[in-house]
């Protein structure tokens, strides 16, 4: 019979602590790896937040004072050709000075809305100072005042107006008018920095030369 050593079996309150000092050293490796996983989400979420930051910042574009006066300006400009072109429904004659009302209010009642959105995602008011629109008083008079905005007087004598008398006066008035919005759509497209802005400024241009070209002719035949 070949003899053999028995090897001695360690007693079962160390055999139980090894298992745990085991245990132990796999948490603590865990522990490790868990530090290094939210150090990486805590690196993920800060690369997202500046991202979502910087888009945010995209879409409002980037501006400088030029845009800033633009869309403060053509708002209330805006504004006054809707108070004119909405008098000619009752009041024009001329089925051709009532079209082209409507076209004008079609076209810039949207503009409004725009400008507005591009003024409120630059932190900027609607409204500036009389001091920084110098002209754009409505007491002014409208040949010669900044924007060729109309006078409260001459919007009074518009609204007194009916028939032919109404489509000569509105078509004199608009013409000015629509040349105030030209020139400060110039001035945007020269100075401004933000291309949404001096895309719509393009479009004044482009559309209101077009309008007064009509203008010009309807107020020959009237």
């Amino acid at each position: 019979m070949t003899a053999f050593t028995r090897v001695p079996r360690r007693p079962l309150h160390r055999r139980l602590a090894l298992v745990g000092a085991v245990a132990a050293g796999g948490l603590l490796l865990a522990g490790c790896g868990g530090n290094d996983d939210m150090k990486d989400m805590d690196h993920t979420s800060a690369k997202e937040s500046a991202t979502s930051e910087a888009t945010a910042s995209s879409a409002a574009g980037a501006f400088n004072d030029a845009d800033v006066s633009f869309a403060q300006m053509m708002i209330p400009h805006h504004e006054q050709a809707l108070e004119m072109a909405g008098l000619a429904d009752d009041r024009a004659s001329s089925a051709r000075i009532k079209s082209l009302a409507g076209q004008i209010e079609k076209a810039q009642d949207p503009e409004i809305v725009t400008l507005k959105s591009w003024l409120k995602g630059w932190g900027k008011p609607e409204k500036a100072s009389s001091d920084e629109m110098p002209g754009m008083d409505h007491g002014a008079s409208g040949k010669g005042a900044m924007g060729g905005m109309m006078s409260e007087e001459d919007m009074r004598k518009l609204k007194a107006a009916k028939g032919p008398a109404f489509d000569r006066a509105f078509a004199s008035m608009m013409i000015d008018h629509h040349e105030g919005a030209i020139d400060m759509a110039k001035d945007e497209k020269k100075n401004g920095r933000n291309a949404k802005a001096k895309k719509l400024a393009d479009d004044v241009v482009k559309s209101q030369s077009a309008e007064v070209t009509t203008l010009r002719t309807l107020l020959d035949r009237l």
